[in-house]
């Protein structure tokens, strides 16, 4: 193989911005999820998180993770995400296989997708019988109401976005990536 560097096009800006929107539209969730187990609503509006030590690890943990996956869509539109940076051991520098990061991100926008069809089709049509919910033998746990629960309809609207708009830059970062142009290297 030749010292050849592999360069793919810059990609669009609607593409960047719909990278960068990824974050900002699992955001809100996040916020909502710590907000809840850090007690900040009326206990009348809705259920306190945080009673059982599983439930104050699960919740900052799914907000924390859903962030970092959030994030990563940031690699298909940054240089990171075709190299990875020198100051990672071992592995600093070296190419991204393009498939690295495409089936990943295809994978988690299709989970998404499947989410999203299961919740509403749940609810259409009430495949399964949930009843209330309850957690570790307590009382049945009412959905929020009042401001919470408008707050938290505001809150979770926009993850409805996830999916799509990580697919659109997913797609964008194959067809740069599989389209790579060769630069000689400097001083050749």
């Amino acid at each position: 193989m030749s010292n050849e560097l592999v360069v793919a096009p810059s990609p669009p800006k609607r593409i960047v911005w719909a990278a960068y929107a990824v974050p900002l539209c699992v955001l809100p969730s996040a916020l909502w999820r710590l907000a809840l187990v850090a007690g900040l609503f009326d206990e009348d509006e809705v259920h306190p998180i945080g009673g059982s030590l599983a439930e104050q690890i699960y919740v900052p943990s799914l907000s924390v993770v859903s962030m970092v996956l959030a994030l990563l869509t940031l690699g298909l539109v940054q240089p990171w995400g075709e190299a990875l940076p020198r100051w990672i051991p071992l592995l600093g520098g070296r190419r991204v296989p393009p498939m690295a990061a495409v089936v990943p991100a295809v994978a988690g926008s299709i989970c998404i997708f499947g989410l999203y069809a299961y919740l509403l089709l749940n609810n259409i049509f009430d495949w399964v019988d949930q009843g209330p919910v309850v957690i570790g033998g307590e009382q049945p746990i009412p959905p929020p109401s009042g401001l919470a629960g408008q707050l938290e309809v505001i809150c979770y609207a926009p993850l409805l976005a996830w999916a799509p708009l990580l697919m659109v830059v997913t797609v964008d970062y194959h067809r740069r990536r599989s389209c790579d142009r060769r630069v000689a290297p400097a001083g050749v």
